[in-house]
């Protein structure tokens, strides 16, 4: 394997794994605002990582369709949350 690949597997699952690790020894020592303020931060990341790395090249991929490009990114990006708040409500 080359070793370029490796460090680049290797940081990313440290990086979760320590993540994790700190989830679970800080559990019942943080506090409820702390963990809201955690919480918070996990799911700009998510959004903002969702933006950069899928709507904008989806919209990049369509750009074709000249001003309506943003129609299939939207869709997907809607149809996502939709999904996603049928499953809350399915599976509580």
């Amino acid at each position: 394997m080359d070793q370029a690949v490796f460090y680049g597997i290797l940081i990313p699952f440290l990086g979760t794994s320590l993540g994790a690790a700190c989830v679970f020894f800080m559990k019942h020592d943080m506090s409820e605002r702390l963990s809201r303020i955690l919480t918070g931060f996990a799911a700009g990341v998510m959004v903002a990582a969702s933006i950069w790395s899928l709507l904008i090249p989806a919209m990049d991929q369509s750009e074709e369709m000249g001003k309506f490009a943003f129609i299939p990114a939207a869709a997907g990006f809607w149809g996502g949350i939709l999904f996603l708040l049928l499953l809350d409500h399915i599976i509580p």
